[in-house]
This record gives structure tokens, C-alpha cells and sequence, in this order.
């Protein structure tokens, strides 16, 4: 019987894989729909006759919808549950997405985009919740790890699914597909996932002013913006960049990106792994430099060369959010840690997935496209100093 229960513990049943795989398929498109339009901004900003300034404001746009929605969460799962907010957030992020591919112009995409980060970001605190409350504990570890993976082959596929359907539809069929499939996995999962739709936790006031004089708080914010600036910020920019300044066609810039991302599957395993041998504070600072090194070169070099680095950036950027997690969750007390999640992510999206491409888009406009990654190369390599001054809650 002993047996028997251990055998249990180790195994998740068909309940939880079906939870399992309709989270992380909605995780997957909801993080696509937010990232898809890095590899069509050369055809859009073509199309609509946008500048380069113009173009990375799209993503500032959506990433202040993103923050938002974000930090008011806790808002719609209190009142319709959590199930229901996942469902809406799929489906209203299609719809919104859909819209935005009709759009004649650019006022009209930017309001689309701000809606869809701001339905899209009301699917993760509620799709954790779920994920935690389904499964066993003794789980947790490999379900949250599949669930993870979701962003990684987000980036891995973005700009592959962009060319297939580029090949039979313009740029705006895009946005009809990816929004229709959205819309899809949301009702999906509304009508054949038996989960319970229990209620979320509003936040409040009270919680957050106890942040205000925590130290490590405001440097993990710090710390999280340089690593979003290292994956999501340049990969915004890096198509039109390929296209604008090397003379790529814009199927090789993609397939370039695509491919550059497949080694970075694995790439959180290995710095798990290091992050214990050798400690966070180290590791979150060899791979900040490292990180900055390889962003700073995307806008040196050039020829064979900056293929070769377009490879190696990615490879190391993903290597910042494990042992970041794990110093996150090492700040203040238990009780404090949901709640510094929930400020530290939204902020560090908004700057480092936002504010960073339209200064990039801007800094093109006047001729020094390049020097947008050479300037936030260097800022992510001084960066690689902030860890040491890092206080965990078992330091105090």
C-alpha cells in the first residue's frame, strides 16, 4: 500500500494533464500574441509608413496595458474567479488582437496593442493559481517547469509562424489566426477543463508599504528590468535592425532569430545547476556582464560576426531569470514574496519591455540604431555590480 502511494506521488493523472496542457498552450499564445509583432514590424512599419520611433512605441503601448492589468489582477479574479479570468483572458486578448489587425492606422494599433496587454495580463497570476491548486504539491516543481517553457518556444516560434503564414496571407492574416486561436484555447478551456473557478485576493495598499524601505526590493527591480532589456527588449527591435542597418531580407532576419533561439531551451537547466554550485549573487553577475558583453557587440559588429553573436545573445539572456527567480523569492519573508513578485514583474515589463524599444526606436530615427544596443549593452554590464548589495531574508 506504501508502495502504492509513493508510485501515485510521482505521477500526475489524465485531470492534471489536461490542466496541465491547456495552461501552458494558453501561456504560449498569450505570450506569442505579445511578442509577434517584433518579426512583422519591417512589414508593418512598411505598409502603414511608420518610423523607427513610431514602431517602438507599439511596444511601450502594450507593455503599459500589460502593467496595468497586471497589477490590478486581483480585481477581476475576485469577483468572477480565477478560471473565468483565464477564459476571458484569452478570449478577450483575440478578440483585441483581431481588431488590431484591421487597423488603418497607427492610433488605432496602438489602442488594439494596449488593450491586448491588457487582456493578456490578467491570464498568469490566475494561470499559476490554478497550476498550484490542481496539481499535487509534490509536482509542482515539473509542472511549473512545463509551464515555463511556454515563453521560451514563444520566441523560438514566433518568427517561424510569421513566414508560414506570410507565405499565403499578408501581415494582418497574422493577427487574424493568432487572435483566432486565442480565442479558441479560451472557450476550450472554459467548457472542457473541470477546474474549480475559486476566487482570487484583491490587492491592497497595505501590502506594498512595507516594500517601500526594503532595499532589495527596489534592486531586484533593478536587476529584472536589465534581464528584460537582455531578452524582450532587443528582441523587439532585432528584426527591423537586421532588416534597417545589415540589408537582410526579412524571412533571413526571422530565421536567423529562430534559429538562434532552439540552444536556449535547455539553457535554464544549466544555470540551475551552476546557481548551486557556485551561489546567486555570482551567477546573476557573471551573467548580467556576459548578458550586456553580447548586447553591446549586436551593435559592433558586423558581416559573418554579428550572425555569430545573434546566436550567443540569446544563449546568455535567458540565463538571467532562473537564478533570478530564486534570489526573488529570497527576499523578505514568505508572507512578502507574492507581493513582491506581483510589483517587481509588472515594472521591469514596462521599462525593460517597453520604455527600452521606443528609446531604441528613437535613437534609429536619428541615425544611431546601433548605438541603441551598444548604450543598453553597457548599462546591463554595470549592472553585473548590483547583486553583491543584496541582502536575502536569511542574511538578515
Amino acid at each position: 500500500m506504501t508502495s502504492s502511494n509513493k508510485k501515485n506521488k510521482g505521477t500526475i493523472n489524465r485531470f492534471q494533464i489536461l490542466v496541465l496542457f491547456f495552461l501552458t498552450a494558453i501561456f504560449f499564445i498569450n505570450f506569442t500574441i505579445r511578442i509577434i509583432v517584433s518579426p512583422l514590424l519591417p512589414n508593418i512599419s512598411l505598409s502603414m509608413g511608420l518610423t523607427h520611433d513610431q514602431g517602438g512605441s507599439l511596444f511601450l503601448i502594450s507593455a503599459t496595458g500589460y502593467f496595468i492589468a497586471l497589477l490590478c489582477s486581483g480585481f477581476v479574479s475576485s469577483k468572477i474567479g480565477h478560471k473565468k479570468t483565464i477564459a476571458f483572458s484569452a478570449i478577450a486578448a483575440g478578440i483585441a488582437f483581431i481588431f488590431t489587425g484591421l487597423s488603418p492606422g497607427l492610433l488605432s494599433m496602438r489602442a488594439g496593442l494596449f488593450c491586448v496587454g491588457m487582456a493578456s495580463a490578467l491570464y498568469l497570476p490566475s494561470g499559476i493559481a490554478i497550476l498550484t491548486s490542481s496539481i499535487d504539491q509534490h509536482n509542482w516543481g515539473k509542472a511549473i517547469g512545463i509551464h515555463e517553457l511556454a515563453p521560451n518556444l514563444s520566441f523560438f516560434s514566433a518568427p517561424l509562424i510569421c513566414e508560414v503564414i506570410l507565405l499565403w496571407l499578408p501581415w494582418r492574416g497574422v493577427f487574424f489566426i493568432i487572435g483566432g486561436f486565442s480565442i479558441f484555447l479560451g472557450l476550450s478551456f472554459f467548457k472542457f477543463s473541470h477546474v474549480n473557478n475559486f476566487l482570487g485576493e484583491s490587492p491592497t495598499l497595505t501590502a506594498f508599504l512595507p516594500l517601500v524601505g526594503l532595499r532589495s526590493f527596489w534592486i531586484m527591480i533593478v536587476l529584472f528590468t536589465l534581464g528584460v532589456i537582455g531578452t524582450l527588449g532587443v528582441y523587439s527591435m532585432l528584426p527591423l535592425f537586421l532588416v534597417d542597418i545589415h540589408y537582410m531580407h526579412r524571412s533571413q532576419a526571422n530565421s536567423l532569430i529562430t534559429m538562434s533561439r532552439i540552444l536556449t531551451l535547455p539553457m535554464p537547466l544549466f544555470i540551475g545547476w551552476m546557481s548551486d554550485r557556485v551561489g546567486l549573487k555570482p551567477t546573476l553577475s557573471a551573467v548580467l556582464f556576459l548578458t550586456g558583453l553580447s548586447t553591446l557587440l549586436v551593435g559592433v559588429l558586423t558581416g559573418q560576426s554579428i550572425k555569430i553573436i545573434i546566436f550567443c545573445q540569446p544563449l546568455l539572456a535567458v540565463c538571467f531569470f532562473p537564478p533570478a527567480f530564486a534570489a526573488l523569492s529570497q527576499i523578505g519573508s514568505k508572507k512578502m514574496q507574492n507581493v513582491i513578485i506581483s510589483f517587481t514583474i509588472p515594472i521591469a515589463f514596462l521599462f525593460g519591455g517597453g520604455v527600452v524599444p521606443n528609446l531604441i526606436g528613437i535613437l534609429a530615427d536619428h541615425g544611431l540604431f546601433s548605438m541603441g544596443f551598444i548604450i543598453f549593452g553597457c548599462m546591463i554590464c554595470l549592472g553585473a555590480v548590483i547583486p553583491v548589495f543584496l541582502n536575502f531574508h536569511q542574511d538578515v
